[in-house]
């Protein structure tokens, strides 16, 4: 390889970016497409960065084009490069002009049922002219990879405890505990005192038995001396259980804030039920440790904090 300084002159941000871009399409020619420039001059940039790091950055073959050790690592570092770069460019942006800008988001279903709507309306009262990108993002060690990747700024859902990402930053905003749920039409909404007992023989809306959340459904049901009850329907989407259980037909298990938040429109109530104690669940923003972000993100984190301390404080203002 050349020497650091040799080759920190000759390489170009423009050819950084051709590598990336190939290396996302596999093929020089989807490449060249995307950019809006000829396959020679993809072709031209590569060899040129090749020659002036002396190391072999792409294997071509049959069937396109495949990073070498030496291409993976400039390419992973190129990655955070244009996005520290497009993060400045946002700032930049936003101290021009405070009400533009782009945000993407990330957010676990619950949240998107409950606290995100309540955020989304606050935040775009207040900067009606920075756009929000919101994706929908899967439980699990997977829900972080887009974070990793760049793909979105901030993500909002359930953290485990502890949280073990030593990359990541999580800020927790509040605890949100399951409890049952009915539609506002059914007749135990109408009770001031409800017992798990008292609902043995309701039709339930509950998570298939072989996922996670479902053998805490189950576990739920033992602890209070009851065997799982009848469920016509099993599905771990909230949407689901939110319009099913509206209907007043049926009963089911969903986390708090989204009753608080949603509760009224979508027509659905908390029932009076005292259930066991269990671990808290908490809802956090998650980010990257080491990524700059934006005042955008910065404006939207306040806000989810606000509406936040809202669920905490509200008790203590009935006081």
């Amino acid at each position: 390889m050349q020497s650091i300084e040799l080759a920190r002159r000759r390489l170009k941000l423009r050819d950084l970016h051709i590598l990336v871009v190939v290396a996302m399409r596999g093929s020089m020619a989807k490449a060249a497409a995307e950019l809006g420039i000829s396959q020679p001059a993809v072709s031209r940039a590569i060899a040129d960065m090749e020659e002036g790091l002396g190391l072999r950055l792409l294997d071509r073959g049959r069937h396109g084009v495949e990073p070498t050790a030496y291409g993976r690592a400039l390419i992973k570092r190129g990655v955070t490069i244009f996005d520290e770069l497009t993060q400045g460019l946002q700032e930049l942006e936003f101290l021009a002009d405070p009400t533009v800008g782009e945000l993407r988001i990330g957010s676990s279903e619950n949240v998107a049922a409950g606290l995100l709507p309540a955020v989304i309306d606050r935040f775009s009262r207040q900067y009606p002219g920075i756009r929000l990108n919101v994706s929908q993002a899967v439980l699990g060690t997977s829900q972080y990879r887009e974070l990793r990747e760049r793909s979105i700024d901030l993500l909002l859902g359930w953290i485990p405890t502890p949280f073990a990402e030593e990359d990541l930053l999580a800020e927790r905003v509040f605890d949100d505990p399951s409890g049952v749920v009915a539609g506002r039409q059914s007749k135990w909404a109408r009770s001031s005192k409800v017992s798990m007992s008292d609902l043995a023989d309701e039709a339930w809306i509950l998570p298939p038995s072989d996922t996670f959340p479902g053998s805490a459904a189950a576990k739920l049901f033992r602890e209070v001396g009851l065997n799982m009850p009848r469920t016509p329907l099993t599905t771990l989407s909230i949407h689901l259980c939110c319009r099913l259980a509206a209907t007043g037909r049926f009963v089911t298990l969903l986390p708090s804030s989204i009753v608080r938040f949603g509760g009224r429109d979508l027509s659905l109530k908390m029932l009076p039920v005292k259930l066991p104690r269990r671990p808290p669940v908490h809802v956090a923003v998650v980010r990257m440790k080491n990524r700059t972000i934006s005042p955008a993100a910065e404006k939207f984190i306040d806000c989810v904090r606000e509406i936040s301390n809202s669920i905490v404080e509200k008790p203590r203002l009935r006081r």
